[in-house]
């Protein structure tokens, strides 16, 4: 027997609804098993700009292997960041 879902409050402001949902369980609300995954293809993360002091040797280095991929130098430290995290990563679970 499948239990009957509670209608979900209108909420006045973000904070209200931020409120509600940490002390409310949302399987109350909503069926999860009908859930289905969702892409937003022009979602950008949003991305802080920090200042990172680097040796002028390993930037030559980074700029010449950007350039072998023709990417530039700033988007592959991104993703030779990237790959290191998601090593590090695994290797946690």
């Amino acid at each position: 027997m499948k239990k009957k879902l509670k209608e979900i409050p209108k909420f006045k402001t973000e904070d209200e609804e931020r409120e509600f949902w940490s002390t409310h369980d949302s399987t109350d609300y909503f069926d999860w098993d009908k859930a289905e995954c969702v892409v937003f293809p022009k979602l950008k993360p949003t991305t802080r700009t920090i200042s990172l002091r680097l040796p002028q040797s390993m930037l030559d280095r980074l700029r010449a292997a950007a350039n072998k991929r023709d990417v530039p130098y700033q988007s592959f430290i991104k993703m030779i960041l990237q790959d290191r995290l998601d090593q590090e990563f695994k290797a946690s679970k």
